[in-house]
């Protein structure tokens, strides 16, 4: 191949790479940076109340536990086996290390020396309503820091219907068993 032909097909080429940079120097708005529009250089703060497109959270009760201000004992979805199992699957990942895998607060860090949480098993927690264990997890509780960066709301609610499982697993009477499933646990099996 010729020199002359090999310019002639180079040039095509960085003629396009050099356009590339054109895209990056034109005028364009970033929003909340400081702007030469206004005397004193700055950005304008959002107008109060503003909420993100798909953001807006109107269901009170779905995103903070409450009805009305107050700590609902109700959750905001139907709760199916799925749901108790989805719950099962987080709290085993997000809250049995503290809590242990029944709720017993005898989790891992508390083998390890770390102070040990509530059993949710006590009385005095087993009254609280459903939407304090969603406050609990949403903004933290005591030592425990808030879980929302971590776990989608969704889930809370979850793991919310997976404790209350969990505590009626631990306090159920052989009444409120069925006959089936009382004989098996007579009999000592799974």
């Amino acid at each position: 191949m010729s020199l002359a032909l090999w310019c002639l097909s180079a040039v095509p080429a960085v003629m396009s790479l050099a356009g590339c940079n054109d895209m990056s120097d034109q005028a364009k708005y970033k929003p909340l940076r400081p702007s030469a529009f206004y005397a004193d250089g700055s950005s304008r703060p959002l107008v109060e109340g503003t909420v993100a497109r798909g953001h807006a959270r109107t269901d009170e009760l779905m995103y903070t536990g409450k009805i009305k201000g107050r700590l609902a004992d109700t959750f905001p979805f139907p709760v199916t086996a799925e749901v108790v199992h989805r719950g099962q699957d987080r709290f085993n990942i997000f809250c049995s290390p503290c809590h242990g895998r029944l709720g017993k607060g005898d989790g891992m860090i508390v083998q390890r020396g770390f102070p040990r949480p509530n059993s949710f098993h006590a009385d005095s927690v087993r009254v609280l309503p459903a939407g304090f264990y969603f406050d609990v997890i949403t903004n933290g509780f005591g030592r425990m820091y808030s879980y929302a960066p971590s776990i989608p709301v969704r889930d809370r609610w979850a793991i919310v219907a997976y404790v209350r499982a969990l505590q009626l697993s631990q306090h159920a009477s052989l009444k409120e068993i069925a006959e089936t499933d009382r004989r098996r646990v007579m009999e000592g099996q799974p």
